[in-house]
């Protein structure tokens, strides 16, 4: 009986211990982390090491819990959630201390010091520099790359020693170059540049800059590229270098584009949360998964003295019974896992591109709002100055140009209603020969600049009032025509429009711009009209351009109802044609003063605190207000807003949003925490369907969107004083 009992249990185990050996082991889920690492699938990183950690308990392995704990901590520093780092670190830290020193341990110090550095608490951060130090010659490893050096410099920066700083940098760059220390130089070049850029040195500062973005081409640190990118930007900026500042911010807004989508597929937040919970859920079950183990196990053992060989036997077949059962269940949970990860990545991709579009009209929206508010104010300042007769042609064609601007930017940030037709079609009076003269005045200028004749042919038989969306169509015949004037060198462009049939109550009308520039390829005639897209790389590094232009002109003349017709010869010519039909019109269209919605008398003598950083800004929105007799007071930063606000009263603050330090919104809440009454007006070159409801949160009275309209600039402060 007690050879049968020992045969039995000996069988048992060899069956579980043969499927464990296959799942439950350190150096499996420590590859297939590494391998998840390695294809930017990070939350099974994180959860093949967490295997690996509990794996390492269950065996009582302290060396490889360390390991394991310190992996686990390196994946969240590495996906910047320094938090949960510091945690693991610490852990990691506390199992080292009983085992012998090892490399490990000194780098386990050294990135929670780096993880502290990160968190702005600069005294811990040097304990862990201290410590790793302190390894390091004990344990006789050579920091090569200079990573030490490099944060003890970036801590003194952040600490306000410049001086100190530099020349920890300066040491780090006078070491020859290797692959292991050039991270660390073109980040010690990067900071003395911009340490340089403060001191107004600004040559200096761009000499350092460019050597760092010579040395990221090298390293291909990306994060670390975009960083020097956006330094030499403003370095340009402050040279008032606006062709360079413009490029280097360019390069520098499309790197970052690319470092989100590249951390976005890292591992999102929905993955962090899923993560997490996943742990919580699995420590829960693995305390009830031990209390019921330890039940089931005493009462095995009052049954074994009770039935003794029969029941073991019985047990023996159930376990191998169960054994198969897991094994199945296992395949079937593997299917489960592998269609879940399947609608996760369908959903992290969906999520990455509304993310991306989310950016990039945001970015659109204020870069070109902002100078647009120039044009559109010094226009009207210059319109209320009483201009000479021959200044008047110019100034009125730069207004229509500024105008119509305004809306084309307006719809290419709705290009989200194009597409999900929404985009509403507006049917007024228009007259079609003057909407095509001031189109032609407006690109006078243009087509000088490449030595162009441009030509205007209406059809006299074209009914002289029409009935459509004027907006739209010079939308899509101003981006033609534009694209033909690019394209085109010492040639001629040509606008035709014709009458092709008619009605009593309907015109349908032929549309055709072409020109004799480069020409398009036969292979490139459809894929023009896709987005951001262009004959060739070559053609958009020449002639520059955001791809867009055409795939905008097609989905709006689908919309009003044509169809875009193409015809192109390489280096000879080409010919954008389209149909449209509209109502004959029946009345001329009145020209009415713009109606007054607000008493003039009001503002007079009123007393406005303008908080606005842009100097080109200052000046229009000084001279509009005292046009109208309001004292204006004007700062550029929402600190001193604040300290103006408390000592002195005004009738109203018109706050900028978007200023250096302290934000407007900002600045807002701590004037509200003092001053309840005074009414506060937003300025924005932001959309403002996006937030004027969290701007108005934040106690501010009113939003104003850059560019404005002069008329409803007033009507907005005369309700608010």
């Amino acid at each position: 009986m007690k050879h049968l009992f020992i045969f039995i249990f000996f069988l048992n185990s060899a069956l579980y211990s043969q499927a464990s050996e296959e799942t439950d082991s350190i150096v499996y889920y420590s590859n297939l982390s590494k391998s998840s690492i390695i294809n930017n699938k990070y939350r099974n990183a994180l959860l093949y090491t967490q295997k690996a950690i509990n794996y390492s308990k269950e065996i009582r392995d302290s060396q490889a819990q360390a390991n394991q704990t310190y992996n686990l901590g390196k994946i969240y520093f590495d996906v910047q959630k320094y938090n949960d780092a510091i945690e693991n670190f610490h852990k990691s830290i506390s199992l080292y201390k009983n085992l012998k020193p090892t490399s490990s341990l000194a780098y386990c110090y050294y990135y929670l010091g780096v993880c502290y550095v990160q968190k702005a608490n600069y005294t811990d951060a040097e304990i862990c520099f201290n410590e790793t130090q302190k390894l390091f010659n004990a344990l006789k490893i050579n920091d090569t790359a200079k990573t030490l050096e490099l944060q003890r410099g970036l801590i003194k920066k952040a600490t306000g020693n410049s001086e100190g700083a530099s020349t920890i940098f300066k040491t780090i760059i006078a070491n020859p170059d290797s692959p292991s220390i050039l991270n660390s130089k073109a980040e010690a070049l990067y900071q003395i540049g911009t340490i340089e850029a403060l001191k107004n040195r600004y040559n200096l500062a761009l000499n350092y800059l460019n050597k760092a973005l010579e040395l990221t081409e090298k390293n291909k640190n990306l994060e670390q590229k975009s960083s020097i990118l956006l330094a030499l930007s403003n370095v340009y900026e402050k040279m008032l270098d606006k062709n360079n500042a413009y490029s280097y911010l360019k390069q520098h807004l499309n790197l970052k584009e690319s470092i989100s989508i590249l951390n976005n597929e890292r591992l999102g937040i929905d993955d962090y949360e899923k993560f997490k919970e996943s742990q919580r859920l699995k420590e829960l079950t693995q305390q009830k998964n031990e209390d019921k183990q330890q039940e089931k196990a005493n009462k095995f053992s009052k049954l074994i003295s009770i039935l003794a060989i029969a029941l073991i036997s019985i047990l023996s077949l159930l376990s191998l019974s169960l054994y198969k059962n897991n094994i199945i269940r296992t395949q079937a949970n593997l299917m489960l896992k592998e269609k879940n990860k399947e609608l996760e990545i369908a959903k992290e991709k969906a999520e990455r591109a509304s993310n991306a579009r989310s950016e990039f009209l945001s970015t659109v929206s204020h870069e070109l709002r902002t100078p647009l508010n120039a044009i559109n104010g010094i226009t009207h300042l210059l319109l209320e100055e009483k201009p000479k007769k021959s200044q008047m042609n110019y100034l009125s064609s730069l207004k229509f140009s500024g105008d119509y601007l305004t809306k084309f930017i307006n719809e290419i940030l709705e290009i989200n209603k194009i597409d999900s037709n929404k985009l509403e079609i507006e049917y007024i009076n228009f007259n079609l020969k003057q909407l095509l003269g001031n189109i032609k005045n407006s690109l006078k200028e243009l087509a000088c600049e490449n030595n162009n004749k441009f030509n205007l042919e209406i059809d006299s038989a074209i009914p002289d009032y029409l009935i459509g969306d004027p907006t739209k169509l010079s939308q899509v015949i101003m981006n033609l025509i534009n694209n033909a004037l690019k394209f085109t060198k010492n040639g001629t462009v040509t606008v035709l429009a014709k009458l092709h049939a008619v009605n009593d109550k309907n015109a349908t009308l032929y549309f055709e711009v072409s020109d004799t520039g480069i020409g398009i390829p036969f292979d490139k005639l459809e894929s023009v009209f896709d987005s951001f897209s262009q004959g060739s790389i070559e053609i958009n590094r020449k002639y520059g351009g955001t791809g867009l232009g055409l795939t905008i002109v097609k989905k709006l003349i689908k919309i009003l109802g044509g169809k875009i017709n193409l015809n192109s010869e390489v280096g000879k010519e080409s010919s954008f044609s389209f149909e449209l039909q509209f109502e004959k019109g029946t009345e001329a269209i009145k020209k009415q003063e713009k109606i007054k919605t607000y008493d003039a008398s009001l503002l007079k003598n009123k007393k406005i605190l303008l908080v606005e950083d842009n100097k080109i800004n200052q000046m229009i929105t000084e001279k509009m207000l005292r046009n109208k007799g309001i004292l204006c007071e004007t700062i550029d930063n929402g600190e001193d807003a604040i300290e103006r606000a408390k000592n002195n009263t005004y009738d109203l603050i018109l706050m900028d949003v978007h200023l250096p330090g302290i934000n407007g919104t900002i600045a807002t809440e701590e004037i509200r925490k003092f001053d309840t009454k005074t009414p506060v007006i937003a300025l924005t070159a932001i959309s403002l369907d996006e937030n004027r409801e969290i701007l108005l949160s934040y106690g501010m009275n009113d939003v104003v969107t850059k560019p404005f309209i002069p008329e409803d600039f007033y009507a907005v402060i005369a309700k608010n004083v």
